[in-house]
């Protein structure tokens, strides 16, 4: 029977890219550990939301003794792709370089991504050396590879989404890609599923993947596709789907069945993984 503990919630500060202060709440478990870790990123189609936005996933895996580290990032107007990307790969690397004070193993950190922060925590995790992506400097040695993955609802396929919200007439998320990209060739190249199907990546780590089926947020085929082309990539994946739930489903309703069932499975993921 998994253990429930007590947990507390302090604000730090991580960054300071471009002179902009980025903070991060980590959430920690009471005990002598060691604990698994997640860096949590959030969703808001890029431009909107904050570190707090996902204390509905945040707080119960903390309870359940994992450290979350849920972090702010830089967003349109202040910064577009790939800037923001490069916020995240430092996050995944300050946790590292501090592990020992959060009771913590480096090599047991993952990441947790939801929506849009799932796509920009994607695109360090595949590729973690980019230049671009890994641009801050930091003293330690760490890289941003992560020992896992959970990823909510993730916008896998920017271009596909951002040509379907296009189709639809939705033009508040089309303006959130305008904000974020560059142009579509910045949304083909910055690209998970492009990326595996370009074979661009090399060892994947294991990864769950959550899904409502009645998601307008995403293409009806998004996940499907993704976890098809990871498993072609050789990467562990598993895909678990949710009946008649909408985008971001844990923090619009997190006492729902769905919800509950959800965090339970993302609690389960993270223990089976070697510690």
């Amino acid at each position: 029977m998994s253990r429930t503990y007590e947990v507390d919630a302090t604000d730090i500060g991580y960054a300071c890219p471009g002179g902009v202060p980025l903070l991060a709440r980590i959430y920690r478990p009471r005990g002598d550990g060691p604990f698994p870790a997640v860096v949590e990123v959030h969703g808001g189609a890029w431009v909107m939301n904050d570190r707090l936005a996902n204390a509905a996933i945040d707080q119960p895996l903390a309870a359940s003794g994992v450290v979350v580290m849920a972090v702010d990032f830089r967003m349109p107007p202040q910064a577009r792709y790939p800037d923001p990307v490069a916020d995240i790969n430092l996050a995944v690397r300050w946790l590292k370089a501090h592990a020992g004070e959060y009771r913590v193993r480096p090599d047991a950190i993952g990441g947790l991504g939801t929506s849009s922060g799932a796509h920009q925590l994607l695109l360090s995790t595949l590729k973690p050396a980019d230049r671009r992506y890994a641009a801050h400097a930091l003293p330690g040695g760490h890289d941003a590879s992560l020992a896992f993955l959970l990823l909510c609802w993730p916008i896998s396929d920017p271009l596909a989404r951002y040509r379907m919200v296009k189709a639809k007439g939705n033009q508040r998320l089309v303006e959130a890609h305008d904000a974020y990209w560059p142009d579509e060739a910045a949304m083909a190249e910055g690209n998970p599923q492009g990326i595996l199907e370009r074979k661009e990546v090399g060892k994947l780590p294991p990864a769950l993947l959550l899904q409502g089926t009645s998601d307008d947020n995403v293409t009806p085929d998004m996940a499907d596709r993704f976890v098809d082309s990871w498993r072609v990539a050789g990467g562990r994946i598993a895909l678990e789907k949710f009946p008649g739930e909408p985008h971001s489903f844990i923090p619009r309703e997190p006492d729902s069945t769905a919800s509950r069932t959800a965090l339970k499975a993302m609690a389960a993921f993270i223990r089976e993984q070697p510690m």
